[in-house]
């Protein structure tokens, strides 16, 4: 190895123990934000707020570090991927550190120590996001994409987990077992919990970049129109969405009252068109929170969707497009509801995705 190989290596090594002390720094400020509020802990919530104070100067000089190492090295490849990934993942270890000490600032503001149940949910979502920070950090450190790969799947425990905590601080509200003022704080401690994860996801991504060189993916949304039927207006928009943005998103359609079959002007309609029909009979309404929630979109066509949910998905979009026209279907109504769908559809995706939507 040349001198200068060795120089590089030397200083590549300095900033990955830079990125691990600091890495273990807000590891421990979550740890002892949710220690304090646990134990309603006033003082360690007053040193977890401190130490963030160290956390912002230590990323300063990461971020001083790699910015006098491209000046110094030139940096290409494998390298220049690295010290980019290390300059986004501080921003995303800062922000980490911020989450801990505003749930430590929440945790002051308590009125009285958290209960039983709230208590259960802290420890379990505090495990969760803590144990993905430290698989997320320990796959960067390491180099290790698989490993970054595997750890992104446990933000989906998290999710589900936040999801629980809404209703338990739901129930404690209509309890009226706790001030409204606390009931917001705990619910902002339990969001950072959550945000937490997808920093770390964030972390096995940059971690991918920097050993492969692959970018994130573009998300790949899921939508769901839903009418009454489900026999001519939402399947048109299912195919239309299908057709014209098949790379953007997977698309289904519902009816709260299926009926026996689908409209046959509708499938003449679509085969004129040249475009494929999705399924060959109405489908019903999924009637679960986890099927519901499986959606990014649920677009209402007609009238009446609210009414047939149980429960409102916490992160599922609902819209109202309210396209679906009473009276026989013709091939005009299905030519203007068509351009209608359409041009909406390509709004929504573009929304989404971006203009580059396909």
């Amino acid at each position: 190895m040349s001198h200068y190989e060795e120089r590089l290596q030397t200083d590549l090594d300095a900033i990955r123990d830079q990125v691990e002390a600091v890495g273990k720094a807000v590891t421990v400020a979550v740890q002892r934000a949710s220690r304090s509020l646990l134990a309603f802990d006033r003082a360690e919530a007053a040193e977890t707020i401190l130490g963030d104070m160290p956390i912002n100067r230590a990323i300063r000089a990461i971020d001083k570090e790699c910015h006098l190492f491209v000046a110094r090295h030139l940096p290409s490849a494998g390298v220049l991927r690295f010290i980019s990934s290390v300059l986004r993942l501080t921003i995303g270890i800062e922000r980490i550190g911020d989450y801990a000490a505003k749930m430590a600032r929440e945790t002051v503001q308590l009125s009285e120590p958290v209960s039983d149940i709230v208590a259960r949910d802290v420890e379990l979502m505090s495990e969760q996001s803590i144990g993905m920070l430290k698989q997320a950090l320990r796959s960067f450190i390491d180099g290790d994409a698989e490993h970054a790969r595997g750890t992104m799947g446990m933000a989906a425990q998290v999710d589900s987990s936040f999801e629980r905590v809404w209703f338990d601080l739901l129930r404690e509200g209509e309890e009226k077992s706790r001030s409204i003022a606390d009931l917001f704080a705990l619910l902002t401690v339990f969001r950072r919990l959550e945000r937490i994860s997808d920093q770390a996801k964030n972390i096995c991504e940059e971690t991918v970049f920097a050993v492969t060189g692959k970018t994130k993916a573009p998300k790949l949304y899921r939508v769901l129109f839903v009418d009454g039927p489900n026999s001519c207006w939402s399947p048109l928009a299912e195919a239309v969405a299908a057709k014209g943005f098949p790379n953007s998103g997977a698309y289904a359609s519902a009816g709260w009252a299926p009926a026996d079959a689908i409209e046959p002007a509708l499938e003449a309609f679509l085969e004129s068109k040249g475009i494929p029909s999705r399924h060959a009979r109405p489908v019903a309404l999924p009637t679960t929170h986890d099927e519901l929630d499986d959606y990014h979109v649920i677009v209402n066509l007609g009238t009446g969707l609210h009414g047939h949910l149980a429960e409102r998905p916490f992160k599922t979009v609902l819209l109202d497009w309210d396209l679906a026209p009473d009276g026989p279907v013709t091939d005009e109504v299905l030519a203007e509801v068509h351009k209608q769908v359409a041009f909406k559809t390509r709004e929504l995706m573009e929304k989404l995705r971006g203009e580059d939507a396909d």
